[in-house]
């Protein structure tokens, strides 16, 4: 089992938990008396993480949202960062994917600089693209594969092979690898194809965007996505959860989402084993 792996089931079992939360500060949507804050963003990500580390197994951060605020932002980033449990893994959310001398820029700055666990990757470039992320054998790489937006199906469903695109994805994905860190992005909104990718890629695990705010059909992802341990998933919710409540008890809102989703989730793993 690589390094990766090894953290991310830990703490799955640690917290008993599949929820992964994505910290995608929205300054628009903080509550009033924290938008006056110097380290707005910081502070909301800080109280999120207080009310649920216990209760969670990954926060993913999209670097859209800190990248937009410029090098206050990035800063407010690392600071998050760093006040995350380190037995909780953190993943990058940058969907990197370009030629490979730049793509192993793109991983050091991800994996060495900023210091995440695991990283979004785009294969659309080729293994060339991915392998230098791949190379970084104790961290986690989850390469796009069905994701959850409206107009995914243009190019993702095209046949290639007598299978849809996502599928040939998955059967590279699961080639590529080699040092057992790789993983796969499918969006819950797609939940009907999760059959055909765990076909091709039995044994890796699924990052699954799409719950809660997109209306990701949690039961399915469960019942077709999950190993036969009932493992295997990260689940990830951001606006439902960082905006459970708009007023002053935000983040004991967003404890009280997340301990739902995770409760949801593990009756519907429970209910899968019988």
């Amino acid at each position: 089992m690589s390094p990766f792996l090894n953290k991310l089931l830990t703490v799955v079992r640690k917290n008993n938990s599949l929820v992964c939360v994505g910290l995608d500060p929205d300054p628009d949507r903080f509550p009033e008396p924290l938008k006056n804050s110097r380290d707005a963003i910081y502070d909301f990500n800080r109280a999120i993480i207080e009310q649920t580390a216990d209760i969670v197994c990954a926060y993913k951060l999209n670097l859209a949202f800190y990248e937009v605020q410029g090098p206050a932002g990035l800063e407010a980033m690392e600071r998050t960062i760093r006040d995350i449990p380190k037995d909780v893994v953190v993943l990058g959310d940058a969907k990197r994917g370009d030629l490979d001398n730049t793509a192993r820029m793109y991983a050091r700055a991800l994996f060495d600089h900023y210091g995440f666990d695991a990283a979004t990757v785009n294969p659309y470039q080729g293994r060339d693209s991915v392998q230098p992320f791949l190379d970084y054998r104790d961290r986690g790489v989850f390469i796009l594969c069905r994701t959850s937006n409206a107009s995914a199906r243009e190019f993702q469903d095209l046949t290639v092979n007598g299978h849809p695109l996502y599928v040939e994805v998955a059967k590279a994905v699961q080639a590529w690898n080699d040092y057992g860190n790789a993983g796969l992005v499918v969006g819950a909104t797609s939940a009907e194809s999760l059959t055909s990718i765990r076909d091709a890629a039995p044994g890796l695990p699924l990052l699954i965007p799409g719950i809660g705010a997109q209306g990701g059909d949690l039961a399915s992802v469960i019942r077709l996505g999950a190993d036969k341990h009932g493992e295997g998933l990260l689940i990830n919710a951001s606006r439902s959860i960082l905006y459970a409540s708009s007023g002053a008890d935000f983040a004991q809102a967003a404890r009280r989402a997340a301990l739902a989703l995770r409760d949801e989730i593990n009756t519907l793993r429970e209910k899968r084993k019988v």
